[in-house]
């Protein structure tokens, strides 16, 4: 166990490798109080959440999370702050680690004088949150009256008086809005062994907010909370002797103070709670901070990863004093980042004095939110030959960017975007339809990349870095047997650069779209004539009021394909035709793609994930 009471407010060690590992202005002041402040203590007192983080008898740390109401927090002046709530006792991490005598009743117990620790109030309807770290000058935990509040489980008032040593409020970045009212625990311990059971999964899977605790081992500990999307915390294993969990860290405030902290001393405490129904995951964890390439090979996409070793974990039913309802999510969350184990899709990574690039030779407009984009490699050899069903990955940082910002409440997803995009390349590789120098993407006006793609003029020569080819998505043909493919809207791009391998006449393609996408049906029969009569074609939205040029496209489809429906794809359309093949190819976004599952449930189903 390691008591420690802050003595000063500088940056120290850890946080200082951080900030030169991130390339950070080390000339920033901490801008932490020493104290409690005139303001943090007025908003304490109308937090209704508080996370506590301590160490245990064997230097391990744990957070707790306690609230219901807010009122339970009281400043009593001179950074003085008093707490008293009911609490969950019996399965409680950080309750069993303050708790240094208790009665042979087990009715009162007292908190150890002196111990330290480190405290996040927050409140998740306004999103203001404050941290804090201090020691404990008095505690107790006892059994509370009337009777009635015993009869949920093992129930204790906590009383708790620390001396708050030093404060920061924090920024609202990452937090969803959520409600919350008072609940009286029903303690139920689940599991306290590994592998973590199925509930406790399925909370780390719809998570949109954990607390942490940090601490650096001699004059520093900092609890604080990470949040995002749900699911934005990954589970790498689970198995009998741990488990592990990954999540990126997002653009913040440049301090690292926990990150600093773990750069010093890997252990880490956390607490996930379910705000529906009172469920709590509690784990005390080493951790691994993993920086550029080794981060982008854990998550794709992400510059910092932390990974996070489990050593012990208690997933409690119904163990929190609190239930929340959750409000508008935070405009700053990025999409969730998947790990690379799960088909995230990785950036690949050319040689470090590499640098090649990929020039905009031409657009070609399909629809108004449809083109094809070609491109020449300014050196073919060192970017490599792409293969079939394979995407390319552009970055266009330099020509978007406008650097770090710890705020933008205009663009807030913009600060954690590093502009790099993936796209499907459209052509084949074998230099038929292009030089062997050129690719083609077909891609829809969707974002800020997009949208600049489709802005810019041709003749500018723009040139972005190309970062190389990835990915794996390769139809193959069985003697004898069809080949199913289902399509929806751009989602045909796969194809389009393995079609010339393939027999036509041997495949099946089911293509949904809407009647806005025509033209790029248009151009794809008009390059590939014969696909035209291996395609069933779905339009939607058809009887609406379409363009001149929507008509004379949708005649000219008409006049092609003789197999169209002009209404949306539904289950029969496929199983109806279930038995023409074992194996489906499926390139659609996620909403169809998770029907599909369902409808061809019992067959092969292979799939281009539309992550990037």
């Amino acid at each position: 166990m390691v008591d420690m009471h802050v003595s000063s407010t500088g940056w120290h060690e850890g946080e200082r490798k951080m900030q030169i590992l991130m390339h950070t202005d080390l000339d920033t002041e901490n801008p932490t109080y020493p104290c409690l402040t005139p303001g943090g203590a007025a908003f304490i007192q109308t937090a209704p959440l508080v996370a506590i983080g301590t160490h245990d008898l064997k230097g391990r740390l744990w957070t707790t999370l306690w609230g219901g109401e807010a009122g339970f927090m009281r400043s009593l002046g001179s950074s003085i702050l008093g707490i008293k709530i009911l609490v969950e006792r019996q399965y409680d991490p950080v309750i069993e680690a303050l708790l240094i005598h208790q009665s042979d009743n087990e009715v009162t117990g007292t908190a150890s004088v002196g111990r330290s620790l480190s405290g996040l109030a927050i409140d998740l309807a306004t999103r203001r949150r404050l941290k804090f770290t201090g020691h404990i000058m008095a505690g107790t935990f006892s059994q509370p009256r009337p009777q009635s509040l015993r009869e949920g489980g093992n129930i204790s008032e906590a009383r708790i008086v620390l001396k708050v040593d030093s404060s920061l409020g924090n920024c609202p970045k990452y937090l969803n809005r959520k409600d919350i009212s008072s609940s009286l625990p029903c303690p139920k311990l689940i599991s306290s062994s590994f592998p973590l059971p199925r509930q406790a999964l399925d909370l780390l899977h719809k998570a949109d907010l954990f607390f942490l605790t940090s601490s650096d081992e001699r004059s520093y500990m900092s609890t604080n909370h990470r949040g995002g999307s749900p699911g934005f915390v990954r589970v790498m294993s689970n198995g009998g002797d741990g488990a592990t969990l990954a999540y990126p860290e997002y653009s913040g405030n440049r301090f690292y103070q926990t990150l600093g902290n773990l750069q010093v001393s890997p252990k880490a405490g956390l607490v996930f709670p379910d705000f529906e129904n009172g469920n709590v995951l509690y784990m005390t964890a080493t951790t691994e901070i993993l920086v550029g390439k080794d981060a982008a090979a854990v998550i794709p996409r992400s510059n910092l990863v932390v990974k996070v070793l489990l050593q012990e974990a208690r997933f409690v039913k119904s163990g929190l004093s609190f239930r929340g309802i959750s409000g508008e999510r935070s405009p700053y969350n990025p999409t969730v980042r998947y790990l690379a184990a799960e088909g995230g899709v990785a950036i690949p990574q050319g040689k470090e004095t590499s640098r090649v690039n990929a020039k905009l030779l031409k657009r070609e407009m399909l629809t108004p939110t449809i083109a094809r984009f070609n491109f020449r490699i300014s050196d073919p050899i060192t970017a490599g030959r792409w293969k079939v069903g394979q995407y390319v990955a552009l970055s266009f940082e330099n020509e978007l960017s406008i650097g770090y910002s710890h705020m933008r409440d205009d663009d807030p997803k913009s600060l954690n975007d590093d502009y790099t995009r993936s796209f499907t390349v459209s052509s084949p590789p074998n230099g038929n339809e292009l030089p062997d120098d050129e690719f083609e993407i077909t891609i829809r006006n969707v974002g800020v990349v997009t949208n600049f793609m489709f802005r810019q003029n041709v003749r500018a020569g723009l040139e972005v870095p190309l970062k190389g080819f990835g990915g794996e998505f390769v139809i193959e043909q069985q003697t004898g047997k069809i080949t199913a493919v289902v399509a929806g809207g751009i989602g045909i791009t796969p194809l389009l650069a393995q079609v010339s391998r393939l027999d036509v006449y041997g495949l099946r393609l089911f293509w949904t779209i809407n009647i806005q996408d025509i033209g790029l049906v248009l151009a794809t029969f008009q390059r590939v004539p014969a696909l035209a009569a291996s395609t069933s074609l779905f339009v939607s939205s058809s009887n609406v009021r379409a363009t001149a040029s929507q008509k004379a496209a949708m005649a000219a489809v008409e006049a092609l394909c003789p197999g169209i429906a002009k209404r949306r794809i539904l289950a029969n359309d496929l199983q109806a035709n279930m038995d023409m093949s074992d194996r489906w190819y499926i390139c659609t976004g996620p909403a169809l793609k998770a029907s599909l599952l369902q409808w061809l449930a019992g067959k092969e189903i292979v799939y281009e994930d539309f992550n990037y």
